[in-house]
């Protein structure tokens, strides 16, 4: 027991002296730290007092230099607004000059303006004197002639005022024969002005067609499904649509042949279909033929009135409208016929409106003016006639209808708008390149209208333009000078005279132009 004892007071004794021993070293370990930990601090301590004291070195470096920039830009302005300040003194002094010398000018020529108002009112005293004195003497003569002609003066006035009369008659008479005279020979070229002005006025496109149309595929394997067994499907084609179906040795095209160009539409559109869709049989032929042409009646329909909206014509009845939209697939001498009668109707238009006419009626009656040659009906009479007997059915206005019946003098003319059909239905179909028959003499004047100013020295291009009215030339500017332009513009003006012929006159211009050409590299 007592061993047992002695060995537990060991072990505290150990365990005692081993938790001292302990707690020493902890407690030196500590206080190594703490002394290292200020001695780090003491550190960076210094080291952020170095790096205060370098910044606050740079700041302060920095703040002199922007002080001493802002000193200097502060100097430079100043210095600036001084020298503003005495430029403007100087132009103020100088003002101040010239005002003082203007001033005195205005002071001299106000003492003129005195001296000269003294010297007029004296003249007005003098003048007024004078006056007095003639008035006196006229007085006197007055009475003197009195006695001598017998009459006074009331009768005498009388006398001299009929004296007068009589002469004004004669020389009115005189004059309004010279005027009239002058009118009758002016009468001509004014008419012509007015039809230039409306021909330039109006610009229309030139439309040529033809009796046959050209129906493109793309390979010639199509021609035998067209063609069909022994020809059927071709003949079907051609029964259905009253056309001429040419099939020949033409790459990759059908020939359509026929009149009447409604019924050539029809066969193209069929056409078509027919290859499009693939089944090509007499059935399914008469069926497509069906459908088309009652889809050109609704375009018919759709044309007559998509024209008068653009033409901005109302109240038209919707036959007539329907006839409109039949010209689109109608021509004359090569030219077609709704193009020609929308062309007379803004003819008619501009002309009515230079002469101070209702233009609207003339553009009314300028479209309807050829509606009798799409009557189906084919009678005997003139298109003109008939044109006028359907305006009269669908209750047109009077004037248009004499103007229709009257442009190729079949009735006599009622009204002023009468004339300007004419007129306009002349200029359309006359009109260089609007006909088949005139378009390869036009063309063909106009070349050697070309031809004869290129003929000239100096001369690098010319341009027929205006249908022909005009040559514009263009010339070198080193070889002709400024003088010589307007010789050359004479010379060609005579050459053309003597070795053309022409409607009208031809406006020859030359141009010369100097042009100054550099490059920046």
């Amino acid at each position: 027991m007592g061993d047992i004892t002695i060995l537990i007071l060991t072990g505290a004794v150990s365990l005692i002296a081993g938790g001292a021993i302990g707690y020493f070293m902890l407690r030196g370990a500590q206080r190594k730290h703490e002394v290292e930990a200020r001695e780090k601090a003491d550190l960076i301590i210094k080291e952020a007092n170095i790096n205060a004291d370098t910044i606050k070195k740079d700041k302060i470096l920095e703040a002199k230099e922007k002080f001493l920039q802002l000193k200097t830009e502060f100097e430079e302005e100043a210095n600036k607004k001084k020298n503003l300040i005495i430029s403007n003194e100087a132009k103020i002094k100088q003002r101040e000059q010239n005002l003082s010398k203007q001033f005195e000018q205005v002071k001299r020529k106000e003492d003129e303006i005195d001296s000269m108002k003294e010297n007029l009112n004296a003249q007005m005293e003098i003048v007024k004197k004078r006056k007095a004195e003639l008035e006196k003497v006229r007085l006197e003569q007055i009475n003197a002639l009195e006695k001598i002609a017998n009459l006074s003066r009331d009768e005498a006035l009388e006398k001299m005022m009929e004296n007068l009369k009589n002469e004004a008659q004669t020389k009115a008479s005189s004059i309004i024969k010279d005027i009239l005279e002058e009118a009758k020979l002016t009468a001509n070229k004014e008419a012509k002005n007015v039809i230039i002005k409306t021909l330039q006025r109006t610009a229309t496109e030139h439309t040529i067609e033809n009796c046959v149309s050209v129906f493109n595929i793309e390979s010639d394997d199509i021609k035998g499904k067209i063609i069909g067994r022994e020809g059927r499907n071709i003949r079907a084609l051609e029964a259905a649509t009253g056309i001429e179906i040419i099939v020949d040795d033409t790459p990759e095209a059908i020939i359509i042949s026929g009149f009447d160009p409604v019924r050539r539409e029809i066969a193209r559109l069929s056409l078509h279909r027919l290859v499009a869709d693939g089944r090509i049989h007499p059935a399914r032929i008469e069926e497509i033929v069906g459908k088309t042409r009652k889809n050109i009646e609704e375009e018919i329909v759709e044309l007559g009135e998509r024209t008068v909206i653009d033409l901005g014509i109302h109240g038209l009845n919707p036959e007539l409208i329907k006839m409109v939209g039949r010209m689109r697939f109608r021509s004359s001498y090569g030219q077609n016929l709704l193009q020609h009668s929308r062309e007379v109707a803004k003819l008619c238009a501009t002309l009515a409106s230079e002469l101070g006419l209702n233009s609207k009626l003339a553009k009314r009656a300028g479209l309807l003016h050829d509606i009798g040659k799409v009557w189906p009906d084919e009678p005997d009479q003139p298109h003109a006639i008939v044109g006028m007997e359907l305006a009269k059915k669908y209750k047109e206005n009077q004037e248009v209808c004499n103007a229709i019946g009257a442009h190729h003098d079949e009735i006599e003319m009622t009204s002023m708008i009468s004339p300007l059909i004419q007129i306009a239905d002349a200029i359309s179909g006359a009109r260089p390149g609007a006909r088949r028959e005139v378009m390869e003499s036009y063309i063909k004047r106009l070349k050697e209208l070309e031809e004869v100013a290129l003929g000239f020295d100096g001369v690098n291009k010319c341009y027929a333009i205006q249908a022909g009215r005009e040559l514009r030339v263009l010339v070198d500017a080193e070889t002709v000078s400024d003088e010589l332009s307007g010789k050359l513009s004479f010379e060609i003006s005579q050459k053309i005279e003597k070795e053309m012929q022409y409607p009208g006159q031809i406006k020859v211009t030359v141009i010369r132009e100097t042009r100054a050409v550099s490059y920046a590299k």
